[in-house]
């Protein structure tokens, strides 16, 4: 099957779901544009590209977390991408939590903190 990311439908990004390759607990939403998913392919680091930023960046360049690719899933319709990593350094959230997704959202339409339930695929 030829591989057609489908770029042009989201912008000029695809987003990335990341995933922890032990536990399987998803660490974080990122996006990647063409030159992020080559230097993540070249590197074997995830690289992303930063909307707030307006650039490339590449995952721990400022805390030394980084993640190491294990594997690049693609979904059926080539258009969001499932980084599969090793997170070096315990944290993938830049508050310091391992996993972005530390909060629930209530039936009261409150945030409350997780368990230990973790989200995974």
């Amino acid at each position: 099957m030829e591989l057609e990311l489908a770029f042009d439908k989201q912008g000029g990004l695809l987003p990335v779901i990341v995933q922890e390759v032990g536990t399987r607990e998803i660490l974080m939403l990122a996006y990647v544009d063409p030159q992020a998913l080559e230097q993540t392919r070249l590197t074997g680091k995830a690289h992303y590209y930063s909307r707030s930023k307006q650039r490339l960046w590449m995952k721990g360049e400022s805390s030394g977390h980084i993640q190491l690719i294990q594997d690049i899933l693609v979904d059926c319709d080539q258009d969001t991408l499932v980084y599969v990593v090793e997170q070096t350094g315990g944290t993938a959230c830049h508050t310091g939590e391992k996993s972005c997704f530390f909060s629930r959202l209530t039936p009261q339409n409150t945030l409350e903190p997780t368990s230990e339930k973790r989200v995974s695929l």
